[in-house]
């Protein structure tokens, strides 16, 4: 099988605004980001809409494609950019991997986690999960929490804590069950790209504001890999500050 990662950097972020361009420790967060990738898959491409982005990753000798400002998610950036790079080098790829462009320490093994999901021809798409192992994650709600089947296949992914343990006090919880939360990172087969790309918006996504529930209630099947890497993305310059000081 072919693999291709393709990053979304977007310049213009709400609450950090050019981070792509963000120096840690001497290099573009986005060099590093597309290097750490480039361990796992031996083609990788940046898709930005800004221009000082595109010029970055030029310069430092990385692959990338102009998508357009309009996008309402990664994933439909990510679309674009496949069927550019497909026009453009004239080449296919069975799996397409996602990894957003604030994460500059994410591990190959975690990509390679994702990759291994597809050995199931019925597995359309692939993502990450860890442990919950403070109350703290446990009941934040900006942190996703997923269930699954014992397979691995996602059941459901919401901001609330599920599963809800009845008649168990929560500060229990975490001692009676296992829970996981996901780590949004993403593999697509990529016949299934362009099919979720062009999906509505349904039910399930606009109450909880997770794109993954619009694929669930398709039909689709989510496959999850676990992985017990903490995942460390910067979205605002405060995380920048934090990572800084942890000498990473």
């Amino acid at each position: 099988m072919k693999y291709i990662g393709i990053i979304p950097a977007r310049f213009a972020s709400t609450r950090f605004p050019g981070k792509p361009l963000v120096e840690i420790a001497g290099k573009l967060m986005i060099e590093r980001v597309y290097n750490q990738v480039s361990k796992a898959i031996d083609d990788v491409w940046v898709a930005t809409d800004d221009k000082r982005i595109f010029d970055a990753v030029k310069a430092f000798g990385g692959k990338v494609v102009m998508t357009s400002e309009e996008h309402n998610s990664g994933t439909d950036r990510v679309n674009e950019a496949y069927e550019k790079i497909v026009g453009e080098t004239k080449q296919t790829f069975d799996v397409v991997i996602n990894v957003q462009g604030d994460e500059p320490f994410i591990q190959a093994n975690q990509i390679e986690s994702l990759i291994s999901c597809f050995t199931s021809l019925s597995v359309d798409i692939a993502t990450l999960v860890k442990k919950v192992d403070s109350k703290d994650e446990l009941f934040d709600i900006n942190k996703v929490k997923v269930v699954t089947a014992e397979s691995g296949k996602a059941l459901y992914f919401s901001r609330q804590t599920i599963p809800f343990l009845r008649g168990v006090d929560k500060e229990e919880w975490l001692n009676k069950h296992t829970f996981f939360k996901h780590i949004g990172m993403y593999a697509y087969r990529s016949n299934i790209l362009p099919l979720i790309a062009n999906m509505p918006m349904g039910d399930l996504e606009v109450s909880e504001s997770l794109e993954q529930l619009r694929w669930l209630e398709n039909g689709l099947t989510i496959q999850t890999a676990e992985t017990d890497i903490e995942s460390i993305g910067i979205d605002t310059p405060a995380d920048l500050e934090k990572v800084k000081k942890m000498n990473l």
